[in-house]
């Protein structure tokens, strides 16, 4: 199960390693639950307008007039609501025991009801056992911390517990935490820190545990297990309250104010996914994707502050700021490992600039060989479907858009005399479904695009209706597991045509359309109350017939994938829409590359083979996939250091005997870039995107 990171309560509980209670403390029953009343800053009720709010949202994703899946709210779905909000809470089970759970029991089969009612008392109920298990447990860890750990024998922290069971006794759950606070001291020691300073860092790590759950407010409680709800019905429907979509919007307005990186959540770490071109960082230089961010500083002497564990809206708020003012950044490199030293990068923040994101293009000379001549090839680089809406308005003929601008570009190749063009849509997360269309039309002369299936079954299809095109050469399209949404059209529509081929990964797999809904349009309020709903209402289909849902665009030459359906994408949602087909449109077939594919795939497994960088790119990531498998680390300080050593020599070679690594970008795990409407419904239960 996999809870959504746009639900307000992913503390740092979700995937943290955290400690436990006191050894010394006095014993209780591990079954009991905590009187709800007995605290007065634990939340109580949802007010009147949480409760017509609630019946709003149900009303929507019953009734097949708005929602494209309706699900019934029966006794299936009642339970899968209750652990999506245990989930959201306690995802990695290291607060709730499970005499706790069995108590909750009742409440989840009267979720469904209480929606329908629009009375969420037991979401409260339960949330206040869990304060106060965080309270119990983030009081262990501190007092754990002033005692010495022995990392010479032979344990092994298992950081992943999303199928776990739940722990039966306190004990049990000590020696868990107990591990995971042996992780945290150790991974300090080995970048260099002193016992004094572990100490410090660590009990305000923990310390922060209890304060984010405290500053929770009703209003919190209420959202998490409305969204609990919502992520049942599918992975891309969220609900805001007011206040969350009033931040959401403000986010959106300042998304290009920052230091220029896209952000995501490996397990406990906040870790650099991309580099946005024309940003500070980009700019820079210094941080590379994978580094981890451990902690942040504002101006020039600011505290840093440990942001290990922190949910990514709250590291991204830190990172983000006005213009001309900087930022301190203590990071782990990626080539250094998760023990690796740390180190420190101040950075001044800037507004991006949007045409330093444009597309971009080189070419590349191919030598001459016994097999064929020598080639010049085109590449053009496009990060996004963007599209300048507000100067299109203001003048139709000339405004910013990647469909115009790769056009510019592939004008130029043409009087530079190129042989072949690649359009490089890797970690392109989307953007405008005209552009995808318009950017299609390039390369065809006129013909369907896409195909549209909104929620009461209508099919529409949008295509191309211009004559000509820009580019009738060779052409290939570069995917890789990032590419998602508008990037898939393109690729699937360039492939059903037979225009072009398509090399690299499966794509992510999202072929489906989603549209804000405004909760008080009903009411007709004049001011904010009930919220918003981002909801599915359409589903993308390949001209072809075939939806881009679930199973992405497969290409035609495949790379060793760094990033496989099991860790990311559309299919690791155990909710998401199928894969399902619909009836073809017809379009012109310009090429069939099946008889030519035996001999493309011989020539490049040929190259890989000699291709040293290549070889080193399929090893690290068949070393990492090995890791990621184990799903634990050893708490044996000589093996870690070890482990960390063979990491850093290893890169060091690599440097000695090699040109720059063009392929390092793509060592690490990457989620795709979201668009606007879906940067907080892109997430698993351990990683989430964002910018800053």
């Amino acid at each position: 199960m996999k809870p959504k990171a746009s639900l307000v309560l992913l503390t740092f509980a979700l995937a943290m390693p955290l400690a436990l209670m006191a050894q010394d403390e006095k014993p209780r029953s591990d079954t009991s639950l905590i009187d709800t009343r007995k605290s007065a800053d634990l939340p109580a009720a949802p007010t009147a307008d949480e409760s017509t709010a609630t019946k709003l949202v149900y009303g929507l994703l019953s009734d097949s007039r708005y929602a494209y899946r309706p699900r019934p709210l029966d006794d299936a779905l009642s339970q899968d609501v209750f652990k999506r909000y245990l989930d959201a809470l306690d995802g990695n089970k290291q607060f709730f025991l499970a005499g706790d759970i069995d108590k909750f029991s009742g409440y989840a089969k009267q979720a469904g009801e209480s929606i329908e009612d629009g009375q969420l008392q037991p979401a409260y109920d339960v949330f206040a056992v869990y304060q106060q298990r965080v309270r119990e447990r983030v009081g262990y860890a501190r007092a754990l911390l002033k005692q010495d750990f022995d990392f010479n024998g032979h344990e092994q922290w298992f950081y992943d517990r999303e199928k776990a069971s739940w722990a039966k006794t306190t004990d049990e759950l000590n020696d868990i935490w107990r591990k995971s606070v042996m992780n945290d001291w150790l991974r300090l020691k080995l970048a260099g820190q002193a016992p004094d300073k572990i100490r410090a860092t660590l009990d305000k790590r923990y310390a922060r545990i209890e304060q984010s759950v405290d500053e929770l407010k009703a209003e919190d409680v209420f959202s998490t297990f409305l969204n609990a709800y919502t992520s049942a019905i599918d992975p891309h429907t969220d609900y805001f309250t007011p206040e969350s979509a009033d931040a959401f919007n403000q986010q959106m307005s300042l998304s290009l104010e920052g230091i220029g990186a896209q952000l995501q959540r490996q397990d406990d770490y906040i870790v650099i996914r991309d580099i946005i071109a024309g940003g500070p960082a980009k700019l820079d230089g210094t941080l590379q994707p994978g580094d981890r961010i451990v902690a942040v500083g504002q101006g020039k002497d600011g505290e840093m502050v440990d942001v290990v564990g922190w949910r990514i809206d709250d590291v991204v708020e830190k990172i983000k700021g006005a213009k001309g003012t900087q930022v301190r950044l203590e990071y782990i490199p990626v080539a250094s490992g998760l023990d690796g030293a740390h180190r420190t990068l101040t950075l001044t923040r800037a507004k991006i600039k949007l045409e330093e994101q444009a597309a971009k293009s080189d070419i590349i000379e191919t030598p001459a060989s016994n097999d064929a001549p020598a080639r010049k090839v085109g590449v053009i680089k496009l990060p996004a479907f963007y599209q300048d809406f507000e100067g299109r308005r203001k003048n139709p003929n000339d405004y910013n858009s990647a469909t115009r601008d790769v056009a510019k570009l592939l004008a130029q190749f043409k009087t530079q005399g190129v042989d072949g063009v690649v359009i490089d849509l890797r970690n392109n997360g989307g953007g405008s479904l005209d552009e995808a269309v318009d950017l299609t039309g390039l390369f065809i002369d006129r013909g369907p695009v896409v195909q549209v299936r909104e929620s009461g079954g209508r099919v529409s299809v949008d295509a191309d209706t211009k004559a000509g095109v820009a580019w009738d050469g060779p052409l290939a399209v570069l995917i890789n597991r990032a590419s998602a949404s508008a990037s898939e059209i393109f690729a699937g529509a360039i492939q059903d045509y037979g225009r072009g081929l398509i090399i690299g990964e499966t794509t992510f797999g999202k072929g489906t359309v989603q549209n804000m809904v405004d909760l008080d349009r009903w009411p007709a309020n004049q001011a904010p109350r009930f919220g918003q709903v981002k909801l599915t209402i359409a589903q993308f289909f390949r001209v072809s017939g075939s939806s881009t849902q679930h199973k992405g665009v497969v290409p035609d030459i495949a790379f060793p994938v760094s990033v496989d359906a099991t860790e990311y994408g559309e299919s690791t949602y155990d909710n998401a829409l199928p894969w399902t087909s619909i009836a073809e449109v017809p379009h012109v077939q310009y090429g069939v590359f099946a008889p030519l594919l035996p001999k493309l795939e011989q020539l490049h497994d040929a190259r890989v083979a000699t291709d040293k960088e290549f070889q080193w790119w399929a090893d690290d990531v068949a070393e990492y996939r090995a890791e990621k498998a184990k799903k634990y680390v050893s708490l044996n300080e000589a093996d870690r250091r070890a482990e960390r050593d063979k990491q850093i020599a290893k890169e060091k070679d690599r440097r000695r005997s090699a040109r720059r690594w063009v392929w390092r970008w793509t060592r690490w795990p990457t989620m795709p870039p979201t668009t606007a409407s879906a940067r907080l419904s892109a997430t698993s239960s351990r990683t989430r995107s964002a910018r800053s």
